[in-house]
């Protein structure tokens, strides 16, 4: 069983909490971000400390009650320090460049990719084949790296396309020779 619901929640210097009926606010020196308030659980702040507490003992409640405690450790988290995630591009002539609010990628295709970069997430290029995606929402963060990376997965063969820093691509063997 989990005991991810019961951890409190220490909230640093500089960030402010506001708790409602409905969610819950963080804001920081990051950003802001806002949780919706999950059902029969409480979110209760004494001081410097967020503690999380759950009405039933059923399946559902406690699942609840761990992401909740989750969702709000992330908040915390991604307004002080932020996330981000690193993806990279392996191939002869695949490259990628930032221009102006979008990621416009070469990826062997008869035409450049051209991916919108949402609101709240930063897109840098070094050395136009490593892709840092950062922002204070994990979430968010998470999906657009998901997405980028599903313009082009990388090939079962010769391991070409984007991959996450650290992925480790199996490589298959080719056809054997009929000799």
């Amino acid at each position: 069983m989990s005991r991810i619901g019961y951890s409190p929640i220490t909230v640093p210097a500089g960030i402010k909490i506001n708790l409602s009926e409905a969610a819950i606010e963080v804001e920081g020196p990051k950003g802001k971000l806002t949780e919706r308030a999950q059902p029969n659980v409480q979110v209760k702040l004494d001081g410097a400390t967020i503690t999380v507490e759950r009405d039933g003992d059923s399946g559902p409640v406690r699942a609840r009650h761990g992401l909740m405690r989750a969702l709000i450790a992330n908040a915390v988290t991604g307004v002080l320090e932020g996330f981000k995630k690193e993806l990279q591009i392996v191939g002869v002539g695949y490259r990628g460049e930032v221009q102006g609010g979008s990621l416009n990628l070469a990826l062997g295709y008869s035409h450049p990719v051209v991916f919108p970069v949402p609101d709240g997430i930063e897109v840098e290029i070094d050395k136009q084949n490593k892709i840092t995606v950062s922002g204070v929402d994990k979430q968010a963060v998470g999906q657009v790296a998901a997405e980028i990376r599903e313009l082009r997965k990388p090939d079962a063969y010769k391991g070409k396309g984007i991959r996450y820093v650290g992925e480790h691509v199996r490589i298959k063997e080719g056809k054997a020779s009929g000799a």
